[in-house]
Protein backbone atom coordinates (compact mmCIF):
# COMPACT_ATOMS: atom_id res chain seq x y z
CA UNK A 1 0.00 0.00 0.00
CA UNK A 2 2.30 2.48 1.20
CA UNK A 3 4.37 1.69 -2.25
CA UNK A 4 1.70 2.68 -4.35
CA UNK A 5 0.76 5.91 -2.25
CA UNK A 6 3.96 6.65 -3.11
CA UNK A 7 3.80 6.19 -6.84
CA UNK A 8 0.76 8.21 -6.49
CA UNK A 9 2.39 11.11 -4.83
CA UNK A 10 5.58 11.04 -7.62
CA UNK A 11 3.00 11.25 -10.37
CA UNK A 12 1.08 13.78 -8.59
CA UNK A 13 4.27 15.53 -8.74
CA UNK A 14 5.37 15.40 -11.66
CA UNK A 15 2.28 16.83 -13.12
CA UNK A 16 2.30 19.91 -10.50
CA UNK A 17 6.01 20.76 -11.74
CA UNK A 18 6.19 23.29 -14.63
CA UNK A 19 6.99 21.25 -18.70
CA UNK A 20 10.46 21.46 -19.50
CA UNK A 21 11.51 21.02 -22.94
CA UNK A 22 13.80 18.13 -24.03
CA UNK A 23 16.52 17.62 -25.75
CA UNK A 24 18.45 21.37 -27.29
CA UNK A 25 19.17 22.16 -30.24
CA UNK A 26 21.58 25.36 -31.55
CA UNK A 27 20.54 26.71 -35.09
CA UNK A 28 23.14 25.82 -38.13
CA UNK A 29 22.79 24.87 -41.89
CA UNK A 30 25.14 23.18 -43.95
CA UNK A 31 26.40 26.25 -47.06
CA UNK A 32 27.53 25.62 -50.53
CA UNK A 33 29.25 27.85 -52.93
CA UNK A 34 26.45 27.22 -55.83
CA UNK A 35 23.85 30.05 -54.19
CA UNK A 36 21.32 27.12 -53.50
CA UNK A 37 19.66 27.60 -50.20
CA UNK A 38 21.30 25.67 -47.67
CA UNK A 39 21.21 21.90 -46.28
CA UNK A 40 19.25 21.83 -42.83
CA UNK A 41 19.80 18.31 -42.23
CA UNK A 42 17.73 16.47 -39.15
CA UNK A 43 16.66 20.18 -38.14
CA UNK A 44 13.98 20.17 -41.33
CA UNK A 45 12.04 17.15 -39.44
CA UNK A 46 12.43 19.08 -36.26
CA UNK A 47 10.64 22.90 -37.35
CA UNK A 48 8.03 20.89 -39.48
CA UNK A 49 4.55 22.10 -38.35
CA UNK A 50 6.16 24.56 -36.12
CA UNK A 51 5.26 28.14 -38.05
CA UNK A 52 9.41 28.47 -38.25
CA UNK A 53 11.07 29.57 -41.06
CA UNK A 54 15.01 29.68 -41.94
CA UNK A 55 14.55 30.50 -45.82
CA UNK A 56 11.61 31.86 -48.28
CA UNK A 57 10.60 30.80 -51.38
CA UNK A 58 13.40 28.80 -53.74
CA UNK A 59 11.79 29.84 -57.30
CA UNK A 60 11.62 33.73 -56.47
CA UNK A 61 15.03 36.12 -56.50
CA UNK A 62 13.79 37.87 -52.93
CA UNK A 63 15.84 37.94 -49.60
CA UNK A 64 15.22 39.24 -46.30
CA UNK A 65 17.67 41.48 -44.09
CA UNK A 66 17.17 40.91 -40.72
CA UNK A 67 19.24 42.43 -37.43
CA UNK A 68 19.71 40.91 -34.02
CA UNK A 69 19.76 43.70 -30.94
CA UNK A 70 20.80 42.94 -27.57
CA UNK A 71 22.36 46.29 -27.22
CA UNK A 72 24.14 48.92 -28.92
CA UNK A 73 27.46 50.20 -29.09
CA UNK A 74 26.81 53.47 -31.54
CA UNK A 75 26.57 51.56 -34.73
CA UNK A 76 22.36 50.98 -34.76
CA UNK A 77 22.17 54.54 -35.77
CA UNK A 78 24.72 54.41 -38.52
CA UNK A 79 22.48 51.18 -39.62
CA UNK A 80 19.55 52.83 -39.77
CA UNK A 81 21.10 55.59 -41.74
CA UNK A 82 22.16 53.78 -44.81
CA UNK A 83 18.80 51.76 -44.83
CA UNK A 84 17.01 54.85 -45.34
CA UNK A 85 19.51 55.91 -48.09
CA UNK A 86 18.48 52.83 -49.59
CA UNK A 87 15.24 52.42 -49.11
CA UNK A 88 15.17 49.20 -47.43
CA UNK A 89 12.88 47.96 -44.73
CA UNK A 90 14.29 45.37 -42.02
CA UNK A 91 12.90 43.60 -39.45
CA UNK A 92 15.10 44.06 -35.52
CA UNK A 93 14.93 41.25 -33.14
CA UNK A 94 15.33 43.24 -29.60
CA UNK A 95 15.58 41.93 -26.09
CA UNK A 96 13.82 43.54 -23.41
CA UNK A 97 17.06 45.22 -22.16
CA UNK A 98 17.16 46.56 -25.13
CA UNK A 99 13.72 48.29 -25.42
CA UNK A 100 14.54 49.86 -21.82
CA UNK A 101 18.08 51.10 -21.98
CA UNK A 102 17.86 52.07 -25.86
CA UNK A 103 14.11 52.93 -25.74
CA UNK A 104 14.92 56.43 -28.19
CA UNK A 105 17.02 53.97 -30.61
CA UNK A 106 13.89 51.54 -30.72
CA UNK A 107 11.67 54.15 -31.18
CA UNK A 108 13.57 55.89 -34.32
CA UNK A 109 13.65 51.86 -35.81
CA UNK A 110 9.63 52.26 -35.48
CA UNK A 111 9.40 55.65 -36.53
CA UNK A 112 11.66 54.46 -39.75
CA UNK A 113 8.98 52.08 -40.97
CA UNK A 114 11.23 49.00 -39.65
CA UNK A 115 9.42 46.05 -37.91
CA UNK A 116 10.21 44.95 -34.68
CA UNK A 117 10.68 40.99 -33.46
CA UNK A 118 10.75 39.47 -29.78
CA UNK A 119 13.99 38.18 -28.99
CA UNK A 120 12.70 37.62 -25.05
CA UNK A 121 12.90 39.61 -22.29
CA UNK A 122 16.25 38.39 -20.95
CA UNK A 123 17.88 36.16 -23.88
CA UNK A 124 17.50 32.75 -22.22
CA UNK A 125 17.72 29.39 -23.49
CA UNK A 126 13.76 28.86 -24.60
CA UNK A 127 14.60 24.94 -24.26
CA UNK A 128 15.54 25.45 -20.42
CA UNK A 129 12.61 27.46 -19.64
CA UNK A 130 8.63 25.98 -18.25
CA UNK A 131 5.93 27.10 -20.26
CA UNK A 132 4.92 29.74 -17.77
CA UNK A 133 8.27 31.22 -17.91
CA UNK A 134 8.42 31.44 -21.73
CA UNK A 135 5.14 33.27 -22.06
CA UNK A 136 6.15 35.75 -19.36
CA UNK A 137 9.36 36.53 -21.46
CA UNK A 138 7.45 36.96 -24.53
CA UNK A 139 5.01 38.78 -23.14
CA UNK A 140 6.97 41.01 -21.30
CA UNK A 141 8.67 42.70 -24.66
CA UNK A 142 5.77 42.64 -26.05
CA UNK A 143 3.74 45.13 -22.87
CA UNK A 144 6.77 47.17 -22.81
CA UNK A 145 6.99 47.26 -26.86
CA UNK A 146 3.18 48.52 -26.62
CA UNK A 147 3.47 50.92 -24.05
CA UNK A 148 6.48 52.78 -25.15
CA UNK A 149 5.24 52.36 -28.81
CA UNK A 150 1.15 52.55 -28.28
CA UNK A 151 0.75 49.60 -31.25
CA UNK A 152 1.25 45.77 -30.68
CA UNK A 153 4.19 44.13 -31.23
CA UNK A 154 4.56 42.13 -34.63
CA UNK A 155 3.93 38.57 -34.03
CA UNK A 156 7.66 37.62 -35.18
CA UNK A 157 10.23 35.74 -33.16
CA UNK A 158 13.73 34.75 -33.06
CA UNK A 159 15.17 32.08 -30.69
CA UNK A 160 18.25 33.94 -28.54
CA UNK A 161 21.62 32.15 -29.78
CA UNK A 162 19.36 30.13 -32.45
CA UNK A 163 18.68 27.07 -29.78
CA UNK A 164 15.41 25.15 -29.98
CA UNK A 165 13.90 22.15 -30.04
CA UNK A 166 10.21 21.24 -31.24
CA UNK A 167 8.37 21.85 -28.45
CA UNK A 168 9.28 25.08 -27.37
CA UNK A 169 8.79 26.01 -31.12
CA UNK A 170 5.18 24.25 -31.20
CA UNK A 171 4.85 26.88 -27.68
CA UNK A 172 6.15 30.00 -29.03
CA UNK A 173 3.84 28.80 -31.85
CA UNK A 174 0.57 28.64 -29.50
CA UNK A 175 1.36 31.79 -28.48
CA UNK A 176 0.48 33.08 -31.82
CA UNK A 177 4.32 33.44 -33.01
CA UNK A 178 5.78 33.02 -36.44
CA UNK A 179 9.67 32.10 -35.21
CA UNK A 180 12.72 33.15 -37.89
CA UNK A 181 15.93 31.58 -37.92
CA UNK A 182 17.99 31.85 -40.74
CA UNK A 183 19.95 30.51 -44.20
CA UNK A 184 23.22 33.03 -44.26
CA UNK A 185 24.74 34.71 -41.27
CA UNK A 186 28.34 34.71 -40.10
CA UNK A 187 30.23 35.31 -36.57
CA UNK A 188 29.90 39.21 -36.88
CA UNK A 189 28.57 39.86 -33.10
CA UNK A 190 32.34 39.26 -31.74
CA UNK A 191 33.37 43.14 -31.53
CA UNK A 192 36.64 42.46 -30.89
CA UNK A 193 37.49 40.28 -33.35
CA UNK A 194 35.95 42.20 -36.75
CA UNK A 195 38.15 41.48 -39.85
CA UNK A 196 37.09 44.36 -42.24
CA UNK A 197 34.45 45.83 -44.41
CA UNK A 198 35.38 43.57 -47.07
CA UNK A 199 35.25 40.28 -45.19
CA UNK A 200 31.78 41.12 -43.98
CA UNK A 201 30.69 41.70 -48.02
CA UNK A 202 32.16 38.70 -49.00
CA UNK A 203 30.29 36.58 -46.42
CA UNK A 204 26.78 37.80 -48.00
CA UNK A 205 27.35 38.05 -51.48
CA UNK A 206 29.40 34.67 -51.73
CA UNK A 207 26.42 32.87 -50.54
CA UNK A 208 23.55 34.13 -51.18
CA UNK A 209 20.19 32.61 -52.88
CA UNK A 210 16.97 32.88 -53.54
CA UNK A 211 14.51 33.49 -49.88
CA UNK A 212 17.51 34.05 -48.08
CA UNK A 213 17.08 35.59 -44.65
CA UNK A 214 20.42 36.86 -43.90
CA UNK A 215 21.12 37.42 -40.00
CA UNK A 216 23.16 40.54 -39.46
CA UNK A 217 24.03 41.96 -35.65
CA UNK A 218 23.32 45.52 -34.98
CA UNK A 219 27.10 46.01 -33.02
CA UNK A 220 29.49 44.80 -36.18
CA UNK A 221 31.19 47.66 -37.12
CA UNK A 222 32.36 45.82 -40.45
CA UNK A 223 28.45 45.41 -41.22
CA UNK A 224 28.03 48.97 -40.86
CA UNK A 225 30.49 49.67 -42.97
CA UNK A 226 29.77 47.18 -45.76
CA UNK A 227 25.92 47.46 -45.59
CA UNK A 228 25.65 49.96 -48.53
CA UNK A 229 27.72 47.87 -50.65
CA UNK A 230 25.63 44.95 -49.58
CA UNK A 231 22.35 46.17 -50.21
CA UNK A 232 23.57 47.35 -53.88
CA UNK A 233 25.31 43.87 -54.55
CA UNK A 234 22.15 42.28 -53.62
CA UNK A 235 20.13 44.08 -56.41
CA UNK A 236 22.93 44.56 -59.23
CA UNK A 237 22.59 40.06 -58.62
CA UNK A 238 18.50 41.22 -59.45
CA UNK A 239 17.35 40.20 -55.89
CA UNK A 240 14.60 42.38 -54.17
CA UNK A 241 15.37 43.04 -50.84
CA UNK A 242 12.02 42.36 -48.39
CA UNK A 243 11.03 42.66 -44.74
CA UNK A 244 9.53 39.50 -43.04
CA UNK A 245 6.23 40.91 -43.22
CA UNK A 246 6.19 39.16 -45.97
CA UNK A 247 5.15 35.54 -44.84
CA UNK A 248 2.09 36.90 -42.99
CA UNK A 249 0.68 38.43 -46.26
CA UNK A 250 -1.42 36.85 -49.00
CA UNK A 251 0.18 36.51 -52.57
CA UNK A 252 -1.91 39.68 -53.60
CA UNK A 253 -0.44 41.95 -50.95
CA UNK A 254 3.27 41.01 -50.74
CA UNK A 255 4.53 43.91 -52.99
CA UNK A 256 4.31 46.10 -49.58
CA UNK A 257 7.04 44.13 -47.70
CA UNK A 258 9.63 44.43 -50.37
CA UNK A 259 10.95 47.88 -51.30
CA UNK A 260 11.37 47.45 -55.09
CA UNK A 261 9.76 43.99 -55.52
CA UNK A 262 10.04 42.22 -59.10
Amino acid sequence: MKKILLVIVFMLGLIALPTLSGKSYGWGFKRNSEHRQPEIGRYAEEIEGTSSFYVGPADEKVVFLTFDAGYDNGVLPKILDVLDEKNVKSTFFVTGDFIERESDLLMEIVWRGHLVGNHTWSHKDITKLSDQELETELRKVEETYQRLTLRPMPKLFRPPAGQFNRESLLKVQDLGYKTFFWSLAYRDWLTDEQKGEEFAYKNVMDNLHNGAIILLHTVSEDNCKALGRIIDGIRAEGYAICNLDYFLKSSSSKEAACGRLF
